[in-house]
């Protein structure tokens, strides 16, 4: 999760605002795309972790992991929402934001 939303800091941060002209936009999205197979990565690497996790702690009827599960269902929709439609910035936001949301009930899960 932290490639996931650190890469998202990074890419909000210093890479969206250093690639502002046109001519540079095709070297945005090579970036874009190749931050996106990391994440495919890191995901299926919290998926293989997660769920033997969550049957190791019994946590599969807490309701906290249900609604970070309902986020991270939602964020997936906003990521292949933005992967068609990248000129809808808000949407990056959302992504952002659910993103946290996530780490957030993450670390409340580990407690």
């Amino acid at each position: 999760m932290a490639f996931f939303v650190g890469g998202q800091i990074f890419l909000a941060a210093v890479v969206v605002p250093t690639l502002r002209r046109d001519a540079e936009r095709a070297r945005l999205r090579t970036i874009a795309r190749r931050f996106g197979a990391g994440t495919l990565i890191a995901i299926a690497v919290l998926i293989g972790t997660g769920i033997p996790l969550a049957f190791h702690f019994n946590q599969w009827g807490n309701t906290t992991l249900h609604v970070k599960l309902a986020l991270v269902g939602c964020v997936a929709v906003l990521v292949a929402w933005h992967i068609r439609r990248p000129q809808l910035h808000a949407l990056e936001g959302g992504i952002f934001l659910g993103s946290l949301a996530i780490v957030w009930l993450g670390v409340s899960l580990g407690h």
